[in-house]
This record gives structure tokens, sequence and C-alpha cells, in this order.
């Protein structure tokens, strides 16, 4: 007689778990630390902050740099989350992946928007 200790569960969904709980907390931690360095830059700026010191601040290329990388851990922060929320509430598939792909169109956008306005200090 053969004794079942339990049955072989399947998983359904996207499977991503670990990784996807990680890069949010990654992401999050790194656009954490940027914040607190732009607002290190803004407290220690001497006179009064306008346009020519915001310029100023994110004209170095390491802070370019920096801002890019924070510009793309904030779209993959943003993605996995907004397409963990379709797939955990939104049942019809068709509405689903119309969201999603809404999401990247957005996501995209926003994207060039940035990086247009970061390179053009």
């Amino acid at each position: 007689m053969a004794v079942n200790y339990g049955t072989k569960r399947i998983v359904v969904g996207a499977h991503y778990g670990l990784r996807d709980w990680l890069s949010q907390r990654i992401t999050g931690a790194l656009m954490a630390l940027f914040t607190i360095i732009v607002l290190a830059q803004v407290l220690f700026t001497r006179g009064p902050i306008g346009y020519d010191k915001w310029a100023g601040i994110f004209s170095a290329q390491w802070m370019k740099v920096l801002t890019f990388i924070v510009i793309a851990s904030l779209l993959w922060h943003v993605w996995v989350g907004m397409r963990d929320i379709w797939m955990d509430y939104i049942q019809p598939v068709s509405i689903r992946l119309s969201l999603q792909i809404f999401t990247i169109v957005w996501l995209v956008g926003c994207a060039g928007w940035a990086i247009q306005v970061l390179w053009r200090l």
C-alpha cells in the first residue's frame, strides 16, 4: 500500500515570488538612498534654490548616471507592483492584458520623458 504524504503542489501564475520581492526591496532601497543624496546636496547648497542650483546638482556626469539608474529602478519597481496588482485583482485575461500593455506603454513614455529632461540639463 502506497502512503501518500501529500500531493505535489502545482502553483499557477507568474512564478516570480522571491525574485520580485527582492527586486522591490532593492529598487526601493536604491531610490531611498538617491533621495538622501539629493536632499543632502540641497541642504548643503548655499543661497536660494533656483533653476541654476538644480541644474548644477544634476549637471555632473556621475549624478546623471546615478539618476538614470534610479529612473530605471523606479520603472522596474512600478512595473513589478502594477503587474502584481493586475494579476491579483483582474480576472478576465483580455482586460488584464490590456492593462498590462497600457502600463508598459505608459512607463516607456515616462522613461523617454525623464531621460529627455535629464540629458537636457
